[in-house]
This record gives structure tokens, C-alpha cells and sequence, in this order.
């Protein structure tokens, strides 16, 4: 209907406000326009750029041979000197043609595998949508979309890294051989390249590893457990893990079922059968008892841990960790009968590490064991670790988060966990408070659950999975503290833990490869070095590790090499009470024995033990100390041509001087005796910084003075003491005429006297207190003994002249002479003196008719002390004198109070 407008001006605003309202519609429409074509040029600009990408690759890919797709490529193993140790591959094959494959085999692994195998050109398109969709989202290589004919091109030629590169490399080659051979030849190529586990290439090579059946005599379910392995041969192994090997027989079962090849009856069937009652008896498995066995059965097995590396069909250059030398010898220790081994049963398994690189030096798979692909018993068990756990999850958590020291107190006392159940020591005592160091080196189970405690679960779990312990959070509860966690582990990752002690808390994971090299391409294969603790709590634990087998309380003391500075853990674990019953296991018997331990250079995991838990290690002959022995035997053997240097104590340690038993800690003082000193390690900053008062410097004797009483020829000394000490002892000493001071006794008395001492002598006494261990400032004082009175001779009336070689004649010398004062007479010795009248002369003498003679205490001094000297107290008890002086007086001695 047309538009009435009342003048041409209105008309003219109307239109041009129409096109305006058009031209504002139109903007919109155009950028889009230009987004579109921008995404299309640049899709069409990707397409080219991948396009070109995808013919560079697909031209440097590896060229089509029948030969590598049919034929396996050998593996070689070197050891850690590069040195060719075995070759392995070539062996355990058997070719079948697809016409002698029965078609459950052929049902199943399509069914499996790749369920459009028939259907598609080499790729699968759908998969390929899906596996797209997952690597954006998650990541590349989160998610495969491999076909058969993908896996045999990657298995044939290419490398199993996860690079855009191998991937247009495989579809490129795919292609080819859909194009080449048929999907029949294809099939036959893929079951006789496979590697199935327990070295055994080929399904029909696996039918007889397994089963000892030809490949047309499996059953179902015998079909099915074999398809299943390829996916991880190691893991699925049904010689070791038949739970987890008869789990993936069942998805095998179900997927064939799913897809219409076996019916629900067939499929509950065949799930009924268990898997170890499919297996052959042991004695048909393949032997071999070379000694490197246990160690290339782990490379083996770290291989297939990867990914997508088959070391019997790859061509792999596997360069490892081993030393050959050092697995001779664990080989040799296994096997021998130093250790005395209680029967042949028991087992062993032992692991030996560079401390410093996490490298796996040797592996003590177990006792009696012949062939290859054994189960190992250095890296396959999960046992408690007993006691050894107590530095990874008790005490270096505390360490690490609360800065304990060494000297941290913890009572040993009666005690229970959370929820009140008791825990009690393995010897059911307490022995009240203590340094952690003692705790750990006595292996006391209430300080290890303390110190947990005080940390956390969350906090000892975080550490001890810093350190490669399985610790599940689900399965992890106080008992942990003494070794009860769920799975147990292995030497290998105990191993690793300690091993992270003594490398200045850095961990490396256990590795036996350090790199592969395929098709002429090197691949770098040990672990990134992680930090797992301070350096402070790595030397601290190491350091009370030390206690545990060098101090008189360790209970490692059979694992010491003296030569060698070694820290190291002790641990056994016990039964339940229920076990004890059941089994009818004597109190004293364990089902573990474990040592850990560590130099600066290696570091050695040790279990023994039965591989049935029913069959326990007996208390007699010490086969509980046997995992100690092995590794003083192992560490001792590594480290003979090798220098060992100690720990090295990093600056954020300090070492204190602890008076003993205080709490918190302090100081010893200048005066705290030294038994009564502890050296402990404290974190820098968390020192002790006030000292201790107990012990002071004891307060010096007073009013000492010495008199002389000439009437008994004694020197009386006597001085008070008014210091707060009880029972001091005091030490006396003496000095004649300017020599040197000697101790003449110690007594408790506060008094002495002395007889007979030297006429015209001058003595300097000095008495010092000691109480505690402490000396006292000394007190001194002199006295002068007097000159005796010379009396006349009375000259002979035969002869008036005296011999001056008689001291009997001499008027000079007097006959009443102090025989002490002779020259050249021993300390504490007398002569009579001279008789008078040897002349023949009659005259009356001046002194008695008869001679004094000395008194029996004088020629025969009290026989107390070395030089023939004693001391008398009041109740003429003697005291010994600590030493010997020329200048001492040489009469009996009296002290009193």
C-alpha cells in the first residue's frame, strides 16, 4: 500500500531515514563476512602447512620391509661400564601362519584390539575423532586410537614416543601396507611380533610359556588370559599376578561377548575358570642361572614400564646401571652358606644403590632361584618395613617441620595410640626420658608414635611419599609409625628412601636405564632429581642413623662395618595375636627382618624372610640378624677400593654442648662435669641459648692454717669449707723448699696432720674442693718447721779423732739426727741410726744405755698408696694419696674433721 506524504520535505526525511536504519542492519553482516573468510584462509593455510608436514614426514619415514614387519630385531644390555652383558630376543620364538590360527585367537584379538579391523583402510577413523577429542582435552598422547595395523607399524619400525612426527610416520606406513598385504597377512604378522610377557614372543610361543599346550589345544579362557597380556605383559603376568592377570581375562571375555562372538553362557563359562589353575607347574618354566638374571629381569620390566618398548623385538641399545663386580657378589651371597640360612626356603632379597644418583647397582632377586623372569624379591614384594620406617614418617617429619634436634626429650613411658588401643615397646618396658636419638637407636615403638603424632598424619605421609613410598592416605593411620602400612614395600623403594638421607635430602628414584637408543635415536631415560627434605634434616637423621650401629645401645651393631662411616636402620615386624593362634607361631618368632642403610657412596636395602608369611624366622642362631650381616658383607665389599668420605654437616647445623637431662634443652656450663655432657645437632637458629646453673664452680676451702707441735714432730693442717656442695672431696697438696707441688691426698675430711716432717723444711700447703666434677679456687699457706738442736759428741778416749766419713762420729751431724734427712734415701724409707760405742769406749753416753730405735710405723710405712705413704682419719682408716713426691714427708699421716 503506498505512502501518502503531505509535502516533498517530509517524503525526503522519511527515505532518508530508512536508508540510515538499512546501513546500521548491514554492519554486522559484513564483519562476520570477514571472520568467516579470515577462519577459511587460515584452515585452508593450516591444511597446506600440516599437508607439507605430513609429506616431510611421511618421506623421512622408515621404507616398507617385509622383513622388519615379520622378523623381531634382538636387544642388547649394557652394564654401567658400557660393556655388552647380554643379548636377548633372538630366542623363545615360534612363527605360525594365519591358516593354523584358531579363529578364537584371531575373535579375540579383534574383539579386543581393534574391533573394525576388517572394515577399515589402515586407520579408524571413528577412534581417530574420539583420540583427538581426548588429547585436546587432556593432553596429547593422553589417548591412543592405534589399529592393528598402527601397532605392527610401530612395533616394526618406528620409536614409541608420542611426537606428531611418529604419528604421521605410523598413518603414512599404515596406509602402505593395507594397500601391500592382505587383512589376513596383516593379522598373522601383528599375534607373531607380539611380545606376551615371561620372554616369550608370539601367541603361539606364549601358549607354551604359559600353558604348555599347542596354540590349537587353548581353551577359552586359556585364549582369552593370552590376549589379554600384550597391554602390559609385566603387570598381567599370571605367573606373578594372577588376580590382576584373571581381571583382564574377563574384559577380554566381555568384549567378545559384547561384540557377538561368544554368548553369555560361553562368557560366564570361561570368567568361572581361574587363572591358576590354567597355568603350567613350575618345574616346566624356562631356567637359567646366570647371575645377572635378577637385574635383567627388572630392566625388562622397567622397559615395559614406558610404554610402548618390547625389548624382545625392538632392536633397543639398553644402557644400564649395573655393576658387574657387585652382582657377582650379591649373586654369591645368596647362594652361600656364611650366613648361615636356616633352611632353603628362606628367602632374601637385597638392593644396592649409588647413593648419589639413585642408580641400581645390584639386585638379590631371591635364594634357589633358576631361570629368568622370576619373581624378585628386591622389587617385587610389599612387605612392613617393621622399624626401618621410623626415619622416613616419624622422626625426620619432625626434623623437617617442627626443627627437633637430636636432642629433642621424649618419655618412653606406658602409652596407647588415639583411639586408646596400648602400644607397648618390643621388649615391654619403658625407659622414661630420653633423646630421640636414643629412642631411634634403641628402636622404641611409644617415642616413634610420639613423634608421628606430634607431626600429623598428613605431614609424616607427605614425607614419605617425598621419598617414593607407596603411602595410600586411605591406608595410612598412627600405626604407620612402626612400620604398619598397607601395601608393605620393597628393598628397592626403601632403598631409594634412605638413599635420600645420605645424598643431602635429594631423592632419585631407583632406575636401572639410563638411556635406550632405537634406530639410531637416543633416548634419555633416568628421573629429574627431586628435593625431598632440608639438607638439615638429612644430616640430623643420618647422624642418629649413626647411633643405631656404632653406638653401645644401637640395635644395628651386627651391621657396623668399623672402617666405614654408616648410618643405618634396623626392622623387624611381628604377628598378630590371631596369626600366633592360628599358626601356632612362638612369641619370640617374626615374619620379617629388614636393615637399611647408607654411606656416602652406596646404599643397601636387606628383607629376609619366607615367602609364605606362615613360615616364620625363628629368635635362635641370630637368623633375625642375617639382613644385617648381608649388608656389612655387601657395604664392605663395594667400598673396599673406594674412599668413603663422612657425612658432611651443612651450615644450617649446628653442634651444641647439651647439659644432659635438661628440658628444655641448655648449655653446659664451664662447670658441668663431661659425663654429663651430650654433643647434639640443632638447626641453626634453634640452638639453646641459656645455660645451665646446675653445676657451678664449687666455693674454695677457708681459714686454712697449719701449725707444727714439736713435742710429736707433727704439722697439723686444718681449714673449714662453707660452700653449698654436699660431701666435697678435698685435694691437698704439698711443696718443700720452693719444688714443685704434689698431691699428697684427697679426703673428705677438712683436716690432715703430718709426721715427722723435714727439720728446717719450709712446706707450702694448697687445698682445692671438688664437688661435681668441678676444682675450686685453691688455698694456700706455708709453714717453716725449725732447725734441730745440735748436741755434743763425746769424742772416744782411744781414738779422739772421729772419722769424718762416720755419720755415727760426726759431731756435726748429731746422733739424734732425722734419718729423713739423709741423703739418697728413698721416699718413706728409714735406717736405724748408729749404734754408739762401735770404738770399744766405756764412758757413760750421753743419751740412753740403749739406742732409740725407730718405732715399727716408722721403719714400715702404711702400705696404702705407691710411694709408701697413707693418710689416717679419725677413725685411723687410711686414705690412699694419688701421688708420688720426693718432697712428700715420708712418716705416717693423719687427716680428721
Amino acid at each position: 500500500m503506498a505512502q501518502n506524504y503531505k509535502t516533498r520535505e517530509e517524503r525526503r526525511k522519511q527515505q532518508t531515514q530508512v536508508k540510515n536504519n538499512k546501513k546500521g542492519k548491514t554492519k554486522p553482516s559484513g564483519l562476520f563476512k570477514r571472520i568467516f573468510l579470515l577462519l577459511i584462509a587460515l584452515g585452508i593455510t593450516g591444511m597446506v602447512l600440516g599437508g607439507a608436514a605430513f609429506a616431510y614426514f611421511a618421506a623421512t619415514a622408515p621404507k616398507l620391509s617385509q622383513g622388519m614387519l615379520k622378523d623381531p630385531v634382538s636387544s642388547k644390555i649394557y652394564d654401567k661400564n658400557k660393556h655388552l652383558i647380554k643379548e636377548v630376543g633372538k630366542e623363545n620364538r615360534e612363527y605360525v601362519p594365519f591358516d593354523e590360527i584358531p579363529q578364537s585367537v584371531v575373535d579375540a584379538t579383534i574383539a579386543t584390539e581393534d574391533a573394525r579391523f576388517f572394515e577399515h583402510h589402515g586407520v579408524d577413523i571413528r577412534r581417530l575423532g574420539s583420540a583427538v577429542v581426548a588429547n585436546v582435552t587432556d593432553g596429547f598422547g593422553s589417548q591412543g586410537a592405534s589399529t592393528i595395523t598402527q601397532q605392527l607399524v610401530k612395533r616394526s619400525f618406528l620409536t614409541p614416543e608420542k611426537t606428531i612426527k611418529r604419528k604421521a610416520q605410523e598413518l603414512w606406513i599404515s596406509l602402505q601396507i593395507e594397500r601391500k598385504y592382505t587383512k589376513e597377512q596383516i593379522f598373522e604378522m601383528y599375534v607373531n611380533k607380539i611380545f606376551y610377557g615371561e620372554r616369550a614372543n608370539g601367541i603361539s610361543t606364549a601358549a607354551k610359556t604359559y600353558f604348555n599346550k599347542s596354540l590349537k589345544e587353548l581353551t577359552l579362557p586359556e585364549v582369552a588370559t593370552l590376549v589379554g597380556l600384550p597391554q602390559s605383559p609385566s603387570y598381567y603376568s599370571p605367573f606373578d599376578y594372577p588376580d590382576r592377570a584373571e581381571k583382564r581375562r574377563n574384559v577380554v571375555l566381555t568384549l567378545m561377548e559384547r561384540h557377538g562372538y561368544i554368548s553369555k553362557e560361553e562368557m560366564a563359562e570361561a570368567k568361572a575358570v581361574p587363572v591358576k589353575k590354567l597355568l603350567v607347574k613350575e618345574e616346566h618354566r624356562v631356567k637359567n642361572t646366570e647371575p645377572y638374571n635378577a637385574f635383567i629381569d627388572h630392566v625388562i620390566n622397567e622397559v615395559e614400564d614406558m610404554g610402548d618398548y618390547n625389548v624382545f623385538t625392538d632392536g633397543l641399545e639398553i644402557y644400564t646401571t649395573m655393576d658387574p663386580k657387585a652382582q657377582e657378589h650379591v649373586y654369591e651371597m645368596m647362594s652361600s652358606d656364611q650366613f648361615n640360612f636356616p633352611d632353603e626356603k628362606f628367602q632374601a632379597g637385597i638392593t644396592l644403590l649409588d647413593t648419589k644418583t639413585g642408580e641400581i647397582r645390584a639386585l638379590g632377586g631371591g635364594r634357589n632361584i633358576k631361570g629368568e623372569r622370576n619373581y624378585n624379591y628386591a622389587t617385587q614384594i610389599e612387605r612392613s618395613p617393621g622399624s626401618t620406617i621410623k626415619p622416613i614418617v616419624d622422626y625426620g617429619p619432625a626434623i623437617e617441620y617442627l626443627n627437633w634436634s637430636t636432642y629433642e626429650q621424649i618419655v618412653d613411658e606406658q602409652y596407647q595410640y588415639s583411639d586408646g588401643t596400648p602400644i607397648n615397646n618390643y621388649n615391654n618396658q619403658f625407659r622414661g626420658q630420653m633423646t630421640i636419638r636414643e629412642a631411634l637407636g634403641r628402636s622404641l615403638n611409644i617415642p616413634a608414635l610420639k613423634a608421628l603424632q606430634a607431626v600429623g598424619l598428613d605431614k609424616a605421609r607427605e614425607f614419605g611419599t617425598g621419598l617414593g613410598l607407596p603411602l595410600k592416605k586411605d591406608k595410612f593411620f598412627e600405626s604407620a609409625s612402626i612400620g604398619g602400612i598397607n601395601p608393605g614395600i620393597s628393598p628397592l623403594q626403601l632403598a631409594g628412601a634412605y638413599s635420600a638421607f645420605g645424598n643431602n635430602g635429594i631423592f632419585n628414584k631407583p632406575h636401572a636405564i639410563t638411556k635406550i637408543v632405537v634406530n639410531n635415536t637416543e633416548i634419555k631415560t633416568a628421573p629429574e632429581p627431586q628435593v625431598a627434605m632440608k639438607e638439615s634434616t638429612a644430616f640430623m637423621v643420618t647422624d642418629m642413623l649413626k647411633s643405631v650401629v656404632k653406638s653401645s645401645y644401637g640395635t644395628g651393631s651386627y651391621a657396623n662395618v668399623p672402617e666405614l662411616h654408616v648410618a643405618g636402620k634396623t626392622g623387624t615386624t611381628n604377628y598378630t595375636e590371631d596369626e600366633r593362634q592360628k599358626w601356632n607361631i612362638p612369641e619370640t618368632a617374626v615374619p620379617d627382618a629388614w636393615f637399611a642403610g647408607y654411606t656416602t657412596n652406596y646404599t643397601a636395602a636387606v628383607w629376609t624372610g619366607y615367602g609364605n608369611k606362615k613360615d616364620y624366622i625363628p629368635v635362635e642362631n641370630e637368623y633375625q640378624k642375617i639382613s644385617q650381616k648381608m649388608f656389612r658383607e655387601l657395604m664392605r665389599y663395594v667400598s673396599q677400593d673406594k674412599e668413603t668420605p663422612d657425612f658432611k654437616q651443612p651450615k644450617s647445623v649446628v653442634q651444641v654442648k647439651v647439659e644432659k637431662g635438661s628440658n628444655p634443652p641448655k648449655l653446659a656450663s664451664d662447670y658441668t662435669p663431661e659425663s654429663n655432657i651430650s654433643y647434639e645437632y640443632f638447626v641453626r637458629g634453634h640452638q639453646p641459648t641459656e645455660v645451665s646453673k646446675e653445676y657451678e664452680k664449687p666455693k674454695g676451702p677457708g681459714k686454712l692454717e697449719a701449725s707444727y707441735d714439736p713435742d710429736a714432730n707433727q704439722i697439723t693442717l686444718k681449714w673449714d669449707y662453707k660452700g653449698k656442695e654436699k660431701d666435697p672431696e678435698f685435694e691437698v697438696s704439698v711443696a718443700l723448699n720452693d719444688g714443685a707441688d704434689s698431691v699428697l691426698t684427697v679426703t673428705r675430711n677438712q683436716g690432715l696432720k703430718i709426721d715427722n716432717p723435714q727439720a728446717g723444711g719450709t712446706y707450702r700447703f694448697t687445698v682445692s674442693a671438688i664437688a661435681g666434677g668441678s676444682r675450686s679456687d685453691s688455698a694456700s699457706t706455708t709453714i717453716q718447721i725449725p732447725e734441730l738442736e745440735k748436741e755434743p759428741a763425746i769424742p772416744s778416749e782411744e781414738n779422739e779423732n772421729t772419722n769424718p766419713e762416720d755419720p755415727s762420729q760426726d759431731q756435726e751431724n748429731g746422733e739424734n739426727q732425722d734419718p729423713a734427712q739423709g741423703e739418697g734415701k728413698d721416699q718413706g724409707q728409714e735406717e736405724d741410726n748408729p749404734q754408739d760405742g762401735e770404738d770399744g769406749s766405756t764412758e757413760e753416753p750421753a743419751e740412753p744405755e740403749e739406742p732409740e730405735t725407730p718405732t715399727e710405723d716408722e721403719t714400715n710405712p702404711p702400705e696404702t698408696g705407691d710411694d709408701g705413704t697413707g693418710t689416717e682419719n679419725d677413725n685411723g682408716q687410711q686414705e690412699t694419696r694419688r701421688s708420688n713426691s720426693t718432697n712428700v714427708p715420708s712418716q705416717r699421716q693423719q687427716s680428721f674433721n
